[in-house]
């Protein structure tokens, strides 16, 4: 219901593909056959095709209905009712309802129930064979023993058919001779020729002897199992008895066959025929074509038909049969079809459903859509009972020619008419839907073909992705679960991506069950999930299950880096009993490795960002009196444990410490100076800068720009200056981000300007910032760019490298004074390959409303909020 609601709202939306196959199909009559190339070899040929006339329209609910009476003439209610009963009840139950049925055994009706269901329910045919010999005043028949006991062979239950034989073997329902014959039958037909053979020794020595068709079945099974001296001495009986008749010239010419003595065969069968056809019959001429063919001697097996069609003495129908499938196997489909259309205008021949079935399958996979269409519309005519195969290619037909909606509602009524979807249908219908973006319908049918046990795995990666980027993961999930449940597994990229997926949503529960039934099937996720299903338990503070995934996939193989190790820590420093599940944690990881630093280092680390400095140190002491000597590592992340938790005496205290056991170099140094900019000491962070230059280390450009940084938002511009002119002197560029930084300062105030003018004065040196200083002077007290824009672009790039944050700068300095050059530089900007962001556009918005221009402003906040990006405070405050 749910799937035709669906498709039903999509139906006005959709059109339909391949309009000429459909005008093609829309029609009562049988179209003629297009064929592609000549066929000199065969001269039998008819080059004759049947003709019909077209209606230009029908609605496609017309060709619905029309397929569906089709398909339900296989039905047959009373039929299904009494294997319902096989398959739903007990032995006892079953007879006690099957009897009430009243049925009149005969050996027709018997076969005709038996043959009803014996490609789907083997056993109910079976249980319904046993209760029919059971009845009184029914006994089976030659007819129905060979029929149950080919039923089972091809169903390949061997084992079962010969229990039933030697069960039967204790039974004896009928007078010795049939009892014999019919076991004889079964252990032939079973696959047990020597047991056959047996069985005919003690018959033969208790007077007994097998009829004409017993002989003949036993002679068939010796020869499909290699019994050659049984053969022989078989045959010798058949013939010494007056028993050979068709059926034992068929098997013999089936053996030349075999022995690839194809000449011999030929003259044997055309010996019959010269003596007027006593013994002919057109399964043996069906053996030898069927041998040709197999020997690629095409010429000559459309010889020998053409011949023994000529004679009228053969009736040829299976030898027809035969020379269609040769020909379908062999690739020659127009050759195939066209015979079969001869045949049928001259000699009234109609194939068998299975023959339509392979040539129509070999037709679809060929795209060879017109003839599928035309072989469809000849079965309907010929009133041909289509069988499983039959509607599974009618299915997938309609597929091909872009009618999905029809195939969709012959799918809905599958049950109706009793079919079993087959894979190629499921693939065929689900890549049709997703090809016309029905995601939904193709769930659906999905989640039916994994309920029926198929599992397409390429096809439900290509829904189940498609389910995620459309968020609808509860469907992904069922998918995922129904296909664990039948121990079918989706590749290992597509239940990753879902389980990511789920985190993504904040639903990391759900992710953490897929992937517990995958651990429960012994797979292994992969690295990236796991970092996924780690983070979403961080964000939901339950560190305790993230630990558990840490250890999980360390188990399977997988490293976590220091962030995830990070990551996890801060989370269980969050829960109740910190200590417990820290101390735990470190417990198992030691356990894990070999004596090491890197261990320690990953808790010292995780400790100091959760804020627990008092755990590092203690952390940093186990180490030590484990006797693992801390590495420079270890110190760092240890000083700056101290400093982000913001313990500065601490931090000092440990450095002056450190400096008694090491030679404090560059890396302790920066790492001092950088924490206490972070921690907010510009003092401190002064101090030790000037110290560590008292040592002749140079600090890194890191050190220079959170220095700067912090001391221009305290307004201590000279300093700030002093800085950037030791960077100079040490012969390094400035870098953006302080040039930036004094750039921005200079717009808001002149003092920065001061202050550089102030430390040019007492250098007393020729200025090496004389560029630098004239761009600090450009854009400081608010006054206009009097030079051309280009010019100080320039300028920029002469003092340190220019980005999008100093472009943003440089279109701020131009909204002060005038919008329309703002905008002019921001379109030159977008030429220039700069990608804006939000403030760039932020900018513009502020200076059109300053100036009064609401409409334009407007225009702007319009594009900025299709870009995904949203006011600043400030100028919404502004607005």
């Amino acid at each position: 219901m749910m799937l035709l609601t669906i498709r039903r709202a999509r139906q006005k939306s959709r059109t339909l593909k391949n309009t000429h196959l459909l005008y093609l199909f829309y029609s009562t009559n049988t179209p003629p056959i297009a064929t592609t190339k000549a066929i000199p070899a065969y001269p039998f040929v008819s080059s004759n095709v049947l003709s019909t006339s077209r209606i230009d329209e029908l609605h496609p609910k017309d060709v619905v209905l029309s397929f569906n009476e089709w398909f339900m003439s296989r039905k047959n209610p009373g039929f299904d009712r009494i294997f319902e009963i096989l398959r739903t009840q007990d032995d006892i139950t079953a007879d006690i309802a099957i009897s009430r049925f009243n049925l009149r055994l005969s050996e027709m009706l018997v076969l005709d129930v038996i043959n009803y269901e014996k490609n789907k329910d083997v056993l109910s045919c079976l249980k319904f064979f046993d209760w029919a010999g059971r009845q009184p005043g029914f006994h089976h028949t030659r007819a129905t023993f060979n029929a149950i006991f080919k039923i089972l062979s091809k169903a390949k239950l061997m084992s079962l058919m010969v229990e039933f034989l030697d069960k039967y073997m204790k039974q004896r329902y009928f007078h010795k001779a049939r009892f014999y014959n019919t076991l004889v039958i079964g252990y032939a037909v079973a696959g047990k020729p020597e047991l056959a053979l047996q069985l005919f020794g003690r018959m033969r020595f208790q007077g007994v002897d097998l009829d004409a068709f017993a002989y003949n079945v036993l002679l068939n099974a010796l020869l499909e199992d290699g019994f050659y001296d049984g053969f022989e001495m078989v045959l010798k009986q058949i013939k010494f008895r007056g028993f050979e008749d068709a059926i034992t010239h068929a098997i013999f010419v089936k053996s030349l066959c075999q022995q690839t003595e194809l000449d011999r065969a030929e003259e044997y069968l055309r010996g019959l025929l010269r003596i007027g056809g006593v013994g002919l019959s057109g399964i043996v001429v069906a053996n030898l074509v069927d041998a040709l063919c197999k020997n690629k001697e095409f010429t000559r097996a459309a010889s020998l038909v053409q011949d023994f069609r000529e004679s009228g003495l053969v009736p040829m129908e299976q030898a027809y049969s035969v020379w269609i499938k040769d020909l379908t196997q062999a690739g020659e489909l127009s050759e195939a079809v066209e015979f079969l259309k001869g045949k049928n205008l001259v000699d009234g021949y109609v194939p068998d459903v299975f023959r339509y079935n392979s040539l129509v399958c070999r037709l679809l996979r060929e795209n060879r859509l017109e003839e599928v269409y035309d072989l469809l519309m000849d079965m309907k005519e010929q009133d041909i009972l289509p069988d499983d195969v039959t509607m599974n290619v009618t299915l997938c037909f309609f597929c091909k020619v872009g009618m999905a909606d029809v195939a969709l509602e012959l799918y809905d009524s599958r049950a109706e008419f009793g079919l079993s979807v087959s894979s190629m249908t499921y693939n065929y219908l689900i890549n049709t839907l997703l090809g016309d973006a029905s995601v939904d319908e193709a769930y659906l049918v999905l989640k039916n073909a994994i309920q029926q046990g198929f599992f397409p795995g390429r096809t439900f990666s290509i829904i189940a992705d498609a389910l995620c980027r459309e968020g609808k993961l509860d469907r992904v999930k069922e998918l995922v679960l129904a296909s664990l449940d039948r121990n079918r597994m989706p590749s290992d990229s597509m239940y990753n991506k879902f389980i990511s997926a789920l985190c993504r949503a904040n639903r990391v529960e759900d992710g953490y069950l897929v992937h517990g039934e995958l651990s429960r099937l012994d797979k292994v996720t992969s690295r990236s999930t796991y970092f996924d299903l780690i983070s979403g338990f961080n964000k939901s503070s339950r560190g305790d299950i993230a630990a558990r995934l840490l250890i999980g996939m360390q188990e399977k193989g997988h490293s976590p880096d220091r962030r995830l190790y990070r990551a996890v820590i801060c989370c269980l420093c969050q829960m109740e009993d910190p200590e417990k599940l820290f101390y735990s944690l470190l417990e198992v990881q030691l356990s894990r490795h070999e004596p090491s630093c890197f261990v320690y280092n990953y808790f010292i680390d995780g400790a100091g960002h959760a804020g627990k400095p008092e755990m590092a140190r203690d952390v940093y002491e186990i180490m030590t009196r484990n006797g693992i000597t801390p590495n420079l590592q270890s110190d760092i992340l240890m000083l700056q444990s101290y400093l982000k938790a913001g313990k500065i005496a601490d931090a000092l205290n440990y450095f002056r410490d450190l400096s008694n056991r090491r030679n404090l170099g560059r890396k302790l140094w920066n790492t001092m100076i950088v924490g206490l900019c972070k921690a907010n000491k510009p003092d401190n962070a002064w101090n030790m800068f000037w110290e560590m230059r008292s040592t002749h280390l140079r600090p890194r450009m890191e050190c220079y720009e959170e220095l700067v940084k912090l001391l221009c938002a305290r307004r201590d511009y000279y300093k700030a200056i002093c800085l950037v002119e030791d960077l100079m002197q040490v012969g390094r560029r400035v870098s953006s981000v302080i040039g930036n930084v004094l750039l921005l300062h200079s717009l808001q105030t002149q003092r920065v300007f001061s202050a550089w003018m102030h430390s040019r004065d007492l250098r007393n040196t020729k200025d090496q910032s004389l560029a630098l200083g004239n761009l600090i002077k450009t854009f400081s007290g608010g006054s206009n760019l009097d030079s051309d824009i280009s010019q100080i672009e320039e300028l920029i790039r002469q003092c340190f490298p220019l980005d999008i944050y100093t472009c943003n700068l440089l279109l701020r300095k131009l909204s002060i004074s005038e919008m329309d050059l703002a905008c002019n530089y921001f379109e030159r900007l977008c030429k220039k390959g700069y990608e804006p962001n939000r403030w760039t556009y932020d900018i513009l918005v502020h200076g059109f409303i300053k100036y009064g221009r609401p409409s334009e402003a407007r225009r702007w906040m319009d594009e900025m909020f299709s870009k995904g990006f949203d006011l600043t405070e400030a100028t919404k405050a502004f607005v």
